[in-house]
């Protein structure tokens, strides 16, 4: 080793096991942001959106459920279905946490957090019928768009146009399309004989 000895070689060493305060506290806003709305403004949102948040999250974890569990004759459709769901979910659960952030606050990320937050039923851990799962998921969709709607309102109330649009174009929108193509799944129709 170039006649170095080891010990007196400078090694890089990781420092872990560090302790600290934490930066911001949860359900706290940065006071100062040149955003236009007030401390209040901005912390009723936030927690609004964490709710939504929560249960978006939770609604995501359905599908996948949804999605790992399904079996049966319609298995191969519901399966691709139950996937692209969780992507949008997924998709939407970025952009009100991204909201949250912009607002000053600290969004909800832990599952432990999410379980304890959601308003939405836990379903059972074991595998259900396709017909019930996607009754499950209508329900949840229906939780979740009550609650998107009110926050939507709220944040026109309170100028939060931000807020507002996201919730409007984005949330509601993505739960409503989601709601028909479920919908859909279960109505009575025959496959191969039309009923005279």
């Amino acid at each position: 080793m170039n006649g170095h000895d080891l010990n007196e070689s400078p090694m890089a060493q990781p420092h872990v096991q560090q302790q600290a305060h934490q930066t911001q506290v949860y359900g706290t806003v940065v006071p100062h942001l040149p955003l236009g709305l007030s401390v209040g403004v901005r912390e009723e949102m936030v927690d609004r959106l964490n709710q939504i948040l929560a249960d978006t999250m939770t609604l995501r974890d359905l599908y996948k459920k949804a999605h790992w569990q399904v079996s049966g004759p319609t298995f191969y459709q519901l399966h691709l279905l139950f996937d692209k769901h969780y992507e949008a979910q997924t998709a939407l659960v970025n952009a009100i946490a991204e909201r949250i952030q912009v607002l000053g606050g600290i969004a909800i990320v832990m599952s432990a957090d999410i379980a304890a937050t959601s308003n939405l039923v836990r379903p059972p851990r074991g595998r259900e019928e396709p017909p019930l799962q996607i009754a499950r998921l209508l329900e949840s969709h229906g939780a979740v768009i009550l609650t998107v709607r009110s926050g939507a309102r709220r944040a026109t109330e309170l100028q939060d146009d931000g807020t507002n649009d996201l919730l409007v174009s984005q949330v509601l929108r993505t739960n409503e399309l989601e709601v028909w193509f479920l919908a859909e799944q279960l109505v009575d129709m025959p496959i191969s004989i039309a009923k005279s």
